[in-house]
């Protein structure tokens, strides 16, 4: 009964996204669903994009066992992330009228700079996505109690979200996620205050769980530790800045106010929502301890959907999965979409220049089935837990593209020179000291990055100019935008002249 409730919901969320196919006339359709979406709908595809597998599952599950200490990367670190996104960036990139964070790139210093922050954005999709792809394997595991097996059920959860991104691309993602936020908010409101009947209440788990010092959250006075909580935090807070996902969701706004407003609030409808399946989960050491206290040192991710498979009745259930389905579903089409956009904007098309609009939407498509498919690959292969899969995507864009991103917007005597010493010293550094020390490193590698990147950049802009560079006008940013009204209006224009 529960799988064919659920494969119901599946059907219906791929008919809104055939549905929302209909509505994609053009690629500025595709990927920023036409610039007109209102408050309430940008609200809402920002905590969908975030509230993924790695809140529900991840986030729950590291909590039971690490406390808040463990959690501070998610959801303290990104709903940072997202209100400094609102507050610093969205008036200044909303104007400008592009499509990605590669054109930005572009406009501001040249296309070399453009392909190697693209790369590094792309790159750090791949393990977001294939933790959102991890996680639906391991629903449907759960759900068939195993006759789907995870693997399959990877397969499977591709598959599904594959047909509906590809097709309505931003617009189906929008729609979805708006309807999917309504499904997320009652479904895990409505496990908790079940579940909480079985624990004589939300007082007792608190006070357990209190008790078991789950609440402490800053680490001891040794710096050293302090380094590693530091790390994981900024990794989050300031490497999901330069993402493609959150450009996305800013530029697919109305109106700049409503890019601000959507981000930050979706951001504190998020931070404060990740605390209802950590308090489910936490429920579940209480209500049986020995099967989940032992689970929670073997497959702590399974926590949270077992408890809900052995300890509530069927139409809970079904909530529950359509709920956690829902969450997973909008943010893995969400994190298909961004990186494929980004790569067939920022580098295929330069290698067709006369390319028409229509022809530009086929190979954003073409190119959202090739970076499922490698997606699919990398969470076959890899063994990483959700949370870590999800902590471990950022450090690419912390050490490569963050640097250029803020200094490119706030400092006007940023130069081409700077970008590219930033960009190389960081990701040399943070490669270098991964490879080589990993884990035994005192100071998080990818904080090393972030530290080089900030000198490349300050030294590649002061010292004398090698790489051909024009310095920017006083007003920089109404410079950037006049260059990308221009852009926009010969991309119209070059198919009537062909």
């Amino acid at each position: 009964m529960l799988i064919w409730f659920v494969v119901l919901y599946l059907m219906l969320s791929i008919g809104i996204g055939l549905y929302a196919a209909t509505r994609v006339h053009t690629a500025k359709d595709f990927a920023v669903a036409g610039r007109h979406l209102p408050l309430p709908v940008v609200t809402a595809t920002v905590f969908a994009t975030w509230f993924g597998a790695e809140a529900v599952f991840g986030v729950s599950a590291t909590f039971v066992k690490e406390g808040l200490r463990g959690v501070v990367a998610d959801p303290f670190g990104a709903s940072m992330c997202l209100i400094i996104a609102g507050f610093f960036f969205a008036h200044k990139l909303y104007k400008l009228n592009i499509l990605t964070l590669g054109d930005y790139f572009r406009l501001r210093y040249n296309r070399t700079v453009e392909v190697l922050t693209t790369i590094c954005i792309v790159a750090a999709y791949l393990g977001w996505v294939a933790a959102q792809i991890k996680a639906l394997g391991l629903i449907f595991s759960v759900i068939t109690d195993g006759a789907i097996s995870q693997t399959a059920g990877m397969f499977l959860g591709t598959a599904i979200v594959l047909t509906y991104t590809t097709l309505g691309g931003m617009l189906s993602v929008a729609i979805l996620d708006f309807v999917q936020m309504g499904v997320i908010m009652g479904g895990m409101l409505f496990i908790a205050w079940f579940i909480s009947g079985s624990t004589g209440g939300v007082m007792p788990v608190i006070e357990h769980a209190a008790a078991a010092g789950k609440f402490e959250f800053f680490p001891e006075a040794d710096p050293w530790q302090w380094l590693t909580f530091l790390g994981a935090w900024i990794t989050m807070m300031l490497g999901s800045v330069p993402q493609q996902d959150v450009f996305q969701r800013i530029t697919s706004a109305r109106t700049a106010k409503i890019a601000i407003w959507g981000s930050v609030i979706g951001a504190s409808v998020y931070f404060c929502f990740c605390f209802v399946p950590m308090f489910i989960a936490y429920s579940a050491t209480l209500i049986d301890p020995a099967i989940f206290n032992e689970m929670v040192q073997t497959d702590h991710q399974r926590v949270l959907p077992t408890l809900v498979l052995t300890r509530t009745p069927l139409f809970a259930q079904v909530i529950f999965f359509g709920a956690v389905l829902a969450a997973i579903m909008s943010c893995s089409s969400a994190t298909l979409l961004a990186p494929s956009v980004a790569f067939s904007e920022n580098i295929l098309r330069g290698f067709f220049p006369g390319m028409g609009d229509h022809a530009f939407l086929r190979l954003m498509r073409i190119t959202i089935v090739c970076f499922a498919c490698i997606v699919l690959g990398f969470a076959l292969w890899s063994n990483a837990s959700i949370f870590k899969m999800v902590e471990n995507a950022y450090k690419v864009t912390l050490a490569g593209a963050f640097v250029p991103l803020f200094a490119g917007a706030f400092w006007k005597r940023a130069t081409t020179q700077g970008a590219l010493a930033a960009i190389f010293g960081g990701l040399a550094s943070w490669i270098l000291v991964e490879v080589m020390v990993g884990e035994e490193s005192l100071v998080p590698p990818q904080l090393i990055g972030l530290g080089v990147s900030m000198l490349g950049m300050a030294a590649g802009s002061l010292l004398p100019q090698r790489v051909g560079h024009t310095t920017p006008p006083e007003d920089i940013h109404a410079a950037l935008h006049h260059r990308a009204a221009a852009e926009t209006h010969h991309a119209a224009e070059r198919p009537h002249h062909h």
